[in-house]
Parts: structure tokens; C-alpha cells; sequence
């Protein structure tokens, strides 16, 4: 369909080119594009020669404009494969059912203006995509290993669908979980016997990568690195499970005497907490660093638990990741190995001791790189008698603390798909209006092309198309039209190339119109603008 489209579009720049301009004045005079072509002689051959016309190319008209700024705010959604909370629904549907239901949340985000899912497709080292690695999850199929019939891929399907919405698609995987009780049976495909030298088993029955051990290191660091490669992601995502929560293992310590005696064998001066740390905080830092050797604009994300330590603000109190899971959050912001941070910031604003405001004004003040700082939500849980006024405050609130960086995830897409009220809140409220999501500053990004504008009088409508020779590295088109000197602008998905505007609305005139390119790290190209008689 994009070719079509395009080759109609430079069928139609053709003629225009061959055409009288359409642009006209705008209240600055047109400034000739300095990058034209001068009038170029023939050379004489003969005495007849002289007589010839002087070849010229049509001289390009820049019509300058002052374009307002295009919202900007990350709005994200969290689709758990895990137990089958999000997706799919159970793990015995028809690959049918499968795409279905996950239409219907793409739909469901793309109408309530959303423009990102953080969809998990590594619950427990396991895949929910093709994967040379590691087994088919048992969430996807009933079975771990076993393939959907019929076979397709659907990590690949999201990605396609995402993007055709307009939507980013982060991969979601838990980097340490090795087997999740809701899991089914540990067959022999299960990663638990394929490296059983680098897994534990919990009290709780789960089973648990040693985050010390080398081979689980280069195992999940493979993992990752594969997607990167094959697919067209957006970003890479971890949640909050390093070392696993106390109650896991029912408040014994952490079960790796071998590769911490190990350690100290080999002359490792480390505290067992500070060394714990030390591996997570090593991993980290590599697994942002091969992410960008893959793939520059490739983002990694992380969305650690909300307090880093007790005491931190002053008031805060709860559980510790710093101890507990030997999670230093705060050194991986303070660092810059995120490219994204998202603190899962889960109680209501009034919260005596983990209020969400002091939180978030916490983590803005140690966000020392000036990383994204977006929270997360608990759109489907907060404690509290008005659930979507609650969260519509805190996207408020987040706004305020974060200014022109904004952005939140909402867990989970559960806390929408099955809550009318909270949907009507946010699109009558803070997501009435589309938004890109915030720019990268520190990813370089080759700048996009100006695209080139092209308009046709269809009698009571403007036929606006548009084109650009770098149409690979677009993601999204604005388009802006101004009626009776104010600007309105649209977010387009990167297959519309055309678009009828009506000459007169609401009793207004249709002045100009402008297009602009936006990249997948939210970079806008220069515009292209036309003034409309």
C-alpha cells in the first residue's frame, strides 16, 4: 500500500512541478531556495547554436510560517503475558482469538490516544516470538515449547499492528525469572533443564536465574540481543524482579553458595549484599551499552520499584529494593544507563508514608542526566474511593514535576479495557488531544528531509498530499492547517500520504497548510508549508 501510494504521489509531484506554482503570498514575501539550480548554457556547436533557449529549473517558493509546538507526553500501557493476566486472555485460544483480542487493545489505545505498549514477551525465560533461544511460553500455547497452530509469530504481529496505530512497541522480558508457578510443568524444554547450573529453585516453587552466575549474564544478554536484531522494536523494557522479593523464597536468603563462594575464592573483598548489587548494577550497564551497539535509536527502559530506600525522601517508608532485591535503582538514573526510568509509583497521592508526589519529586531531583522520567501508574488497583480522578490527578501532578518530559505507563491496560469511567476520564481529560512522545536529545539521530508538499483545488476541498525521499526513516506525519490565521494540528500514521481538507469550517477560511516528518525518536523534520487561495 506504501508503494502505491508513494508512486502516486511523485506522479502527482510531476505534473505540479510542470505546472504554474500554486504558492502565493504570504504577508513575508517568498524567499527563493538558494539550493537551486542556476540557468545552465548549451555550448555552441555551430553557427545555429546561438538561437537555442536557455534551460532552467523551475525555481522552488519557500512560504515561511510560525507553527505552534506539537504536544508531547509518553502515554504507555502494560500488556502481561505472565499467568495470562493481559494477554492472551487464556492460554488455549486459536491463533484467531489471539489476534483479536490483541487488535482490540491496539484499537483501544489508538482511540484513547495513547501512543506506546510495553508488551511483555519473556515472562519467565520463556518467548511469546520466534525465538532460536528459548522455548515457546506455556502462557502462549499451554505447553512450554510447543508452537502455535497455526504457526506465526507474535511478537512480529504486535509490532506490525502497533505500528500501523501509530503506537511504539517496547519489549517487555523479566531478565532473572527462570519459571513462574502458574507456568504448567517444568518439561525438558524448559529453560530450568536446558541451564541448570545457572538456576535455583524458591521456597514459593519458582525458579530463579543466579544473577552471578556468568552463564545466566551471557544467556539473558543473548536474549536481548537477538530481538534487538530481528525485529523492529522500539525500546527494550525490565520491570522490578532482580534478586527476587523475601517472600519468594518465604524469608530465607537467596540460595547462591556456589557462586558466592566462588567470589570470595577468587579474591572478591565485596560485602554479599554490596557483591549482589554489584552483579545487577555490571549487567545493567551492559545490557544498555549492547543495545545501542545494536540498534542507536533502540531504547532500554526500566521500571524498578518505587522506593529506592526507606527514608528516601525523608518520610517515606516500606520496603527496600536497595536491600532487598540488591536493585540500586538510583546509581542506574544517576548513571544514564536507562534510557527511560519508571518508578512503579502505585499508592495515591494522599499516601502517608509513600505519598506519589514526594516520590516523584524525589526521583526528578537524583534524574541528574535528564533521562525520561515517566511513572508508573496503578490505573488498575490504587487504593483509594475515586480511581479515575486519582490517576487523572496524578497524570496532573506529573505534569506539573516534569514539565515538557512528561509521560506516564499505566499498569495495567486491564485498568482500562475493564473500567468505562476511567477511559471516559482520561480522553475527555488529559489525553483529549494526541501527543508525540518526547525527544531523545542524547540518542544522535540523522535529521529527516523536509517533505515535499503538494496541493489540488478540488472545488469545497484542499487535496493535500505529501512525500519525502527518506520515507524509511519516518515514523509519523503533523500536519498543520490554519483557518482565519490560527493553526490546528493532526498526527498522522505513516500511511497516509494524502488527506481532502475542506476550504471553509465552522464559518472559518482555510489559509495554509503545512506538513512535517517526525522520526521514531519523536524528531520532527523542517516544514513544508503552502499558502491556499
Amino acid at each position: 500500500m506504501r508503494m502505491n501510494n508513494l508512486k502516486f504521489i511523485i506522479l502527482l509531484g510531476v505534473f505540479a512541478s510542470c505546472s504554474s506554482s500554486r504558492t502565493v503570498q504570504n504577508s513575508t514575501k517568498p524567499v527563493r531556495n538558494q539550493n537551486t539550480v542556476k540557468p545552465v548554457k548549451i555550448p555552441k556547436k555551430d553557427s545555429t547554436a546561438a538561437s537555442r533557449p536557455i534551460l532552467t529549473q523551475p525555481v522552488e517558493e519557500v512560504f515561511k510560517v510560525t507553527l505552534p509546538a506539537v504536544n508531547r507526553e509518553f502515554r504507555g500501557a502494560w500488556i502481561a503475558s505472565v499467568a495470562n493476566i493481559n494477554w492472551p486472555s487464556r492460554n488455549n485460544l486459536s491463533v484467531d482469538e489471539q489476534k483479536a483480542e490483541a487488535l482490540s487493545m491496539l484499537d483501544m489505545l489508538k482511540e484513547n490516544n495513547f501512543n506506546a505498549v510495553i508488551f511483555q514477551v519473556r515472562p519467565s525465560a520463556d518467548a511469546l516470538y520466534t525465538s532460536p533461544i528459548e522455548p515457546w511460553s506455556y502462557f502462549l500455547t499451554g505447553e512450554t515449547g510447543k508452537a502455535p497452530y497455526p504457526n506465526y509469530d507474535p511478537l512480529q504481529f504486535w509490532i506490525e499492528e502497533a505500528h500501523k496505530r501509530g503506537l511504539e512497541l517496547h519489549v517487555w522480558l523479566n531478565p532473572y525469572r527462570a519459571h513462574h508457578t502458574n507456568g504448567g510443568s517444568v518439561n525438558s524444554q524448559s529453560m530450568v533443564n536446558k541451564l541448570p547450573d545457572a538456576v535455583v529453585r524458591l521456597k514459593n516453587g519458582m525458579y530463579w536465574f543466579d544473577p552471578a552466575n556468568p552463564k545466566t549474564q551471557g544467556h539473558v544478554s543473548n536474549v536481548v540481543k537477538d530481538i534487538v536484531k530481528r525485529y523492529d522494536i522500539d525500546a527494550v523494557h525490565f520491570d522490578d524482579y532482580f534478586y527476587p522479593y523475601a517472600a519468594y523464597n518465604k524469608g530465607a536468603d537467596f540460595p547462591d553458595n556456589a557462586t558466592w563462594n566462588a567470589y570470595i575464592n577468587s579474591g572478591g573483598t565485596l560485602s554479599r549484599a554490596d557483591w549482589r548489587r554489584d552483579n545487577v548494577n555490571k549487567f545493567v550497564e551492559r545490557i544498555y551499552k549492547e543495545i545501542h551497539a545494536e540498534k542507536s535509536y533502540v531504547r532500554f527502559g526500566i521500571s524498578p520499584f518505587g522506593i529506592w530506600k526507606p527514608g528516601y525522601p525523608a518520610g517515606i517508608v516500606g520496603s527496600s529494593q536497595y536491600d532487598e532485591l540488591y536493585a540500586d535503582a538510583k546509581l542506574w538514573l544517576n548513571k544514564g544507563w536507562v534510557d527511560y526510568f519508571s518508578p512503579q509509583l502505585y499508592w495515591p497521592i494522599d499516601s502517608k508514608g509513600q505519598g506519589f508526589e514526594a516520590l516523584l519529586n524525589w526521583w526528578e531531583s537524583e534524574n541528574t542526566l535528564n533521562r525520561h522520567l515517566w511513572p508508573g501508574l496503578n490505573t488498575v488497583e490504587v487504593k483509594t474511593s475515586d480511581r479515575p480522578s486519582e490517576i487523572k490527578n496524578q497524570i496532573q501532578i506529573s505534569r506539573q514535576i516534569l514539565k515538557n518530559d512528561a509521560g506516564e505507563i499505566h499498569w495495567s491496560i486491564a485498568g482500562l479495557t475493564k473500567s468505562p469511567a476511567m477511559m471516559n476520564t482520561l480522553k475527555n481529560g488529559p489525553y483529549k488531544e494526541k501527543a508525540l512522545i518526547p525527544k531523545s536529545p542524547w540518542i544522535k539521530a540523522q535529521p529527516l528531509q523536509k517533505p515535499t508538499l503538494f496541493i489540488a483545488d478540488n472545488g469545497s476541498f484542499a487535496q493535500v498530499s505529501w512525500s519525502t525521499k527518506d520515507i524509511g526513516s519516518v515514523f509519523q506525519w503533523v500536519l498543520f492547517t490554519q483557518y482565519n490565521g490560527v493553526w490546528e494540528t493532526e498526527i498522522l500514521t505513516l500511511e497516509n500520504l494524502t488527506k481532502e481538507i475542506p476550504k471553509y469550517k465552522d464559518g472559518k477560511t482555510l489559509n495554509a497548510v503545512a506538513i512535517k516528518a517526525v522520526d521514531r525518536l519523536g524528531n520532527e523534520s523542517d516544514y513544508m508549508a503552502r499558502k491556499i487561495k
